[in-house]
């Protein structure tokens, strides 16, 4: 299924967007995509976060920075107190009004680190979320003057999450080569990224970044906050995820295009990251990209 463009709601005297959306029967899927990074603070909900190749569980407080042009959605479950409505405060803002905010306040620069990790998405840490919620929230009440104050505040927490979770999604453009500046790793990164379906060795991938095996574990879990191992197969399974929702291949025939020789292996490995099979998975979430 092909994200639709979203085109942001602009006001004339403001820069950047706030969405107060309040839902009494859902979190509808709408498969979309626009030019805005977009930061979701999902409240009063459980059901699946999609973006781009991955699909994850998300919970009351879910906290995401999606990247320009991702595909994503969410897709509610079930209400946690059933008398409130299914909440999503929203914030867009562009990728040159954030580079603008860089340049004006040095005091910001930590926030370029934040946007390249969020070219695909980022997640953000349990405590960052609760610690932001009441700052969020109250931005709705607020003027437009007061709620600039508040974003910078969240933007700059933001920066500090050091928990924060990189969302690594299959085929999107350059997202991991903006991870760091260690062209090393980036150069790794774009190798990764252009080959994970094939069979990827540590002490190749560690010769490339011209460091020694374990030099190069140390590096790569610095600048991605997971092993090498461990990313490759986020990429594979994000793959599959897609192939299952998306056509009626079979199992066995994913499992080899995505990189695995072993389908029990793919099948473990799969229902690991997701919960559940990858049959589970196609019934599960398959109608939505009918």
């Amino acid at each position: 299924m092909k994200p639709s463009f979203e085109q942001v709601p602009t006001d004339a005297n403001t820069s950047w967007t706030l969405l107060n959306r309040r839902l009494a029967d859902a979190i509808p899927f709408e498969w979309h995509h626009h030019p805005e990074y977009e930061l979701t603070l999902t409240l009063n909900s459980r059901g699946h976060r999609y973006i781009s190749n991955d699909v994850a569980l998300y919970e009351d407080g879910d906290l995401v920075l999606v990247g320009p042009n991702v595909p994503h959605s969410w897709s509610s479950v079930e209400r946690i107190d059933p008398a409130k409505p299914y909440i999503a405060l929203v914030i867009w803002f562009s990728e040159a009004w954030a580079e603008s905010l860089v340049k004006l306040c040095p005091e910001m620069g930590a926030l370029r680190t934040v946007l390249s990790a969020a070219q695909t998405a980022l997640h953000f840490s349990d405590a960052t979320s609760q610690e932001l919620r009441p700052i969020i929230e109250s931005m709705v009440d607020q003027d437009a003057s007061q709620r600039l104050v508040s974003l910078l505040v969240v933007l700059n927490k933001l920066s500090q999450d050091a928990n924060a979770r990189k969302i690594a999604a299959a085929r999107i453009p350059d997202a991991a080569s903006q991870v760091t500046e260690d062209a090393r790793i980036r150069r790794v990164l774009d190798y990764i990224h252009a080959h994970y379906t094939s069979a990827l060795g540590l002490p190749a991938l560690a010769e490339m970044a011209c460091v020694s095996v374990s030099a190069f574990h140390r590096m790569f879990r610095k600048h991605t906050r997971c092993t090498a191992l461990d990313y490759i197969v986020r990429l594979r399974i994000g793959h599959a995820c897609s192939l299952l929702m998306q056509g009626n291949l079979a199992v066995s025939m994913i499992a080899e295009q995505v990189g695995y020789s072993s389908q029990a292996l793919f099948n473990r490995q799969f229902k690991t990251l997701k919960g559940v099979t990858p049959s589970e998975f196609r019934r599960q979430h398959g109608h939505h990209f009918q």
